[in-house]
């Protein structure tokens, strides 16, 4: 099995783009691309456990983050935000030595040979899912909107409750 690192060492540059090569994954590894947001999250999460984390890339124009998984990794990734890519597949990555750069760039370097857990990065990403479905708003219905609702200080004035005793 290849690493990420020597993947990357041995990947062909993009001419056009000084610093940045093709990856093809699907031979050694896949990656997991998924959104920003819920990425960081479960990047934190791995990190405050005893699970394996592999390298990890930031795209700051695309706002994703790819988790280097091993191959074969498809399992059930459900309804969570996520996209496996693997064989025919390529990523665009940085070197590992290319840092603040506009591209983005290594949140966990490719420094050996190890891979992340799919199974802890999916608990990770349920995790978010489950906290972000539980702040949630309801839905409005007519039990909870509220009786007034300016929007600045020139608006009129609210209307009386349908309960409110009428002056005549």
């Amino acid at each position: 099995m290849i690493s990420v690192r020597k993947a990357l060492r041995d990947a062909p540059l993009i001419e056009s783009i000084a610093g940045l090569h093709l990856l093809a994954l699907g031979e050694a590894w896949d990656a997991v691309r998924v959104p920003a947001e819920a990425g960081f999250v479960a990047l934190t999460r791995l990190r405050a456990t005893e699970d394996r984390l592999g390298p990890v890339l930031y795209d700051r124009p695309s706002q994703r983050l790819y988790f280097a998984v091993p191959t074969g990794s498809c399992g059930t990734w459900g309804d969570l935000p996520v996209r496996l890519l693997t064989s025919d597949s390529w990523l665009v990555a940085p070197s590992p030595y290319r840092v603040g750069d506009w591209f983005g760039g290594w949140c966990e370097l490719p420094d050996d040979d190890s891979l992340t857990d799919p199974d802890a990065l999916r608990h990770a990403l349920r995790a978010h899912s489950k906290t972000v479905a539980s702040m949630e708003t309801p839905p409005w219905n007519p039990l909870n909107v509220p009786d007034s609702t300016p929007t600045s200080v020139v608006s009129p004035p609210p209307l009386p409750h349908p309960s409110a005793p009428r002056r005549s």
